[in-house]
């Protein structure tokens, strides 16, 4: 069942704060394998001109994408996610995350098409900081597979 056209341009209310902490930042940076030295050392990144450590710029897809289940989950969207594969992802962003950062994500549903039987979801997520300000943008692709014939 293809989704539901009328649904492309719907905003989702903004997320609650999620505060990004150094060890949050650290993890990550060690899960991805990516040594950068102002991902773990504050002095590392201060050096480099900025207030605390930084995050590496695909950290901000576990809270993109946790604000994006709301769309996922909205019942009248009629998407299935157990069909559901990534797509792709990009990022556009104003400044670096950093540790300390209060985040929310405003979730926009940018697009929906059908091709080859599958239904493609782009949601866009804008996040921003305390004072309002835009960090970064967010673009993700999501892909529910068509169902199988019998």
């Amino acid at each position: 069942m293809a989704l539901d056209q009328s649904f492309v341009g719907r905003t989702y209310p903004p997320t609650e704060p999620y505060e990004v902490g150094r060890e949050k930042i650290r993890e990550f940076a060690e899960a991805v394998g990516d040594a950068n030295p102002a991902y773990a050392d504050p002095d590392a990144a201060k050096a480099l001109g900025h207030l605390d450590v930084i995050a590496p710029p695909t950290f901000v897809f576990a809270i993109t994408f946790k604000a994006a289940r709301e769309v996922i989950a909205d019942p009248q969207l009629g998407l299935d996610y157990s069909r559901v594969v990534h797509g792709d992802q990009k990022f556009a962003y104003t400044r670096p995350v950093r540790a300390g950062d209060r985040l929310t994500v405003t979730s926009t549903i940018e697009g929906i098409k059908s091709m080859a039987g599958n239904d493609i979801l782009d949601v866009r997520g804008e996040v921003h900081d305390e004072a309002g300000a835009h960090v970064v943008t967010a673009w993700t692709k999501l892909v529910a597979r068509g169902a199988e014939e019998e």
